[in-house]
């Protein structure tokens, strides 16, 4: 084999691996948008989550001067 071959040979090998590389680089870009997505949408649950659980604490804390006098009085 001639270094020209050889040469030839390893331009090959180069260009596989990069275009693997380039294939990964791909797949991860959009699975790490696809992740940060679901985040947003999550954080965004949460906040509402939150936000209902106030509203239902402060609905279900009456004032105590407007319960009856118990039964004994």
């Amino acid at each position: 084999m001639n270094t020209s071959d050889a040469h030839g040979q390893r331009l090959d090998e180069m260009e596989v691996k990069l275009t693997f590389i380039d294939d990964t680089v791909q797949a991860l870009a959009t699975a790490d948008a696809d992740l940060s997505q679901r985040i947003a949408a999550l954080e965004r649950a949460m906040r509402e989550l939150r936000g209902e659980l106030s509203a239902m604490r402060v609905a279900q804390a009456d004032d105590p001067h407007d319960e009856p006098p118990p039964p004994h009085y």
